[in-house]
């Protein structure tokens, strides 16, 4: 039987120059645990596997806001593993992240790695919304199979709106659902780890690196 869990956190200013968590709402496999921050202004979330997920079939989402003025980091205890599960026929599992940060908030979104294990297929979402004067560092990365194997099926999109206007949109498709030279030299030349950094600063506009 396949999962259907959506987790929620909400960051707001505590009043006292720090980031109180009024929504810390765990889902399934997706437990929320505020961990202890070495920056004090920013809260910090901790997301725990609380079970093996996705497995194809599952349905998984994580909603997070940084409301205006808040601080929040959010990372992950361990690495995710897409695995086939005990129907590899199922459709495929999805994973969707909705991210907001509201006016001069600041939101750090740095989970682990993504494991895309052989005979998964998993189809990951991650929408952001900035206000004009927010702020936002977020990483991604993927390991394409686990040692000795090879991947998983795999298709990632990550888009980001500012004030309302597209910033960022991409798809990329590893595994065997993805169309041909997915591995080829003009793309990962036989790597099986990839990644990217994200910061969306403000400061840009005026001063762009």
């Amino acid at each position: 039987m396949s999962v259907r869990a959506r987790a929620r956190l909400r960051a707001v200013p505590d009043g006292r120059g720090g980031t109180a968590l009024p929504v810390l709402e765990s889902a399934g496999p997706l437990a929320l645990r505020r961990t202890r921050s070495p920056h004090p202004p920013y809260a910090r979330v901790t997301v725990v596997g609380a079970m093996s997920a996705p497995l194809n079939g599952d349905r998984l989402a994580i909603e997070a806001e940084a409301a205006d003025g808040a601080r929040l980091t959010v990372d992950a205890a361990a690495a995710t593993v897409a695995l086939p599960g005990p129907r590899p026929d199922a459709d495929p599992s999805t994973y969707t992240v909705d991210l907001t940060v509201g006016e001069g908030a600041i939101l750090h979104w740095l989970p682990e790695q993504l494991v895309s294990a052989h005979g998964s297929r998993l189809h990951q979402t991650t929408r952001v919304q900035l206000a004009p004067t927010a702020r936002l560092l977020l990483r991604e990365e993927q390991i394409l199979g686990r040692h000795g194997e090879p991947t998983g099926a795999l298709t990632t999109r990550l888009t980001v709106h500012r004030a309302g206007r597209p910033l960022l949109d991409q798809q990329l498709a590893y595994g065997p659902d993805a169309p041909a030279g997915w591995d080829g030299p003009a793309v990962l030349a036989g790597h099986r780890a990839v990644g990217q950094l994200l910061l969306a600063d403000p400061l840009f506009e005026d001063a762009p690196l």
